[in-house]
């Protein structure tokens, strides 16, 4: 499912215009990206956490040139699903 599939949906159940919801999903997202960039959490009761993990400093090889390279310590985003999302997708298996 595409953000155009979604806004599709969303403004079909509701009513409301596309361009409406178009900015609303877009402002979500924004929304999100600028929280976990400033390394706050976003918890959605019933959907999951977007979360930021820290990864550790690691040693790495460079296949191409034969050589050993190091990846420092960065962050990176992650959603983790809350139990009760999880749980209907697990039951929905066809």
């Amino acid at each position: 499912m595409t953000k155009a599939d979604i806004v599709n949906e969303i403004s079909k159940n509701t009513g409301i215009e596309k361009v409406t919801v178009q900015k609303t999903v877009e402002a979500f997202m924004e929304t999100i990206k600028t929280s976990l960039a400033k390394n706050k959490n976003v918890y959605l009761r019933g959907f999951g956490s977007f979360i930021v993990k820290q990864r550790a400093e690691k040693t790495a090889r460079n296949i191409s040139k034969n050589t050993t390279i190091i990846i420092p310590a960065h962050n990176i985003p992650s959603f983790k699903p809350s139990k009760t999302f999880s749980t209907k997708v697990k039951t929905n298996v066809k």
